[in-house]
């Protein structure tokens, strides 16, 4: 079966500044695809490019095996968007704000209510439909824009940075729609700045920074591969214990007065570390998918 989207030498150009560069991916029938980068990485220039908001500078981008440069309506009619900016209409209420959008796909009216309140319910929003979106919070609006990019039933749904700016709660029950939408057999794009976030959606993702792609493949997969099984933080650590590491050719970073070590089993080095060289205290963990993504983009701010 052929991708839903494949992308092939992409490139995005602004001026003199290049976003994306040689950027090359594909995402299979119900797959969720992860694009994760610091900002700036060129995550929402590839996104904006994949539902044609923004034409490509060179390279190949089909969606459903067409070309997005030649058959743009073809394919915005068959995806849904979910975009950073929420974009709704603040002096309607939430039910007519998903009513005028459905005019856009020429769904009968009759049928657009259906599929509104169908959502909203989906949504948990079913009790706040005669609200005005003036009046929802930033979690209530960003599950109205979800709802809002699935009143056409698309076959892939773009979704960039969904849960920026919420809070644990409401972030998880988006993150519970998203999971039933996948286990539905619904093929998703989501880029995303939270790991915990790409690490549960995810199917497979990429990482990458510049706008090139640094790394590809399974969450889990790519923290054995960068980091191992665990990680071994060391507060205040004894001053030989740089010297100790390096004897034994352990890779290690220090990051103002913590040293962090990447480990096998970690068993046998913590044990040692904490009896010789923990001053301050040491503390193992397993390791996580914001470990490979700092140590393959760094720790320093990004603007």
């Amino acid at each position: 079966m052929n991708p839903v989207i494949r992308a092939e030498a992409l490139r995005k150009r602004f001026g003199d500044v290049v976003a994306v560069d040689d950027l090359s991916f594909s995402v299979a029938h119900g797959e969720c695809f992860g694009i994760l980068g610091p900002n700036g990485a060129g995550k929402t220039s590839t996104i904006r490019m994949v539902y044609g908001f923004s034409p490509l500078s060179s390279g190949t981008l089909s969606v459903f095996g067409l070309d997005v440069t030649r058959h743009p309506r073809a394919v915005k009619a068959r995806i849904g968007v979910c975009q950073q900016e929420n974009a709704l209409d603040p002096e309607l209420t939430v039910l007519q704000n998903l009513l005028v959008f459905a005019r856009y796909f020429n769904i009968p009216a009759a049928q657009a209510a259906e599929r509104a309140r169908e959502l909203l319910a989906f949504m948990a929003l079913d009790h706040r439909e005669a609200s005005r979106v003036s009046d929802l919070s930033g979690g209530l609006l960003r599950r109205l824009v979800m709802a809002r990019a699935l009143l056409n039933r698309p076959e892939l749904l773009i979704l960039d940075e969904p849960t920026t700016g919420l809070d644990p709660q409401s972030r998880h029950q988006v993150w519970e729609r998203l999971e039933e939408l996948r286990a539905g057999g619904l093929t998703v794009l989501l880029t995303t700045h939270y790991m915990e976030e790409a690490s549960r959606l995810c199917d497979r993702l990429i990482i990458m920074d510049g706008g090139r792609l640094l790394v590809e493949g399974k969450p889990a997969e790519l923290v054995l591969r960068h980091v191992g099984r665990h990680i071994l933080e060391i507060i205040d650590p004894a001053d030989d214990l740089e010297t100790y590491l390096g004897k034994r050719q352990v890779p290690y970073e220090r990051i103002g007065h913590r040293i962090i070590v990447s480990t096998g089993d970690g068993s046998d080095l913590y044990r040692e570390v904490n009896e010789r060289f923990c001053s301050g205290g040491c503390a193992v963990r397993m390791a996580t998918l914001e470990d490979v993504f700092l140590r393959l983009t760094g720790r320093e701010l990004r603007e």
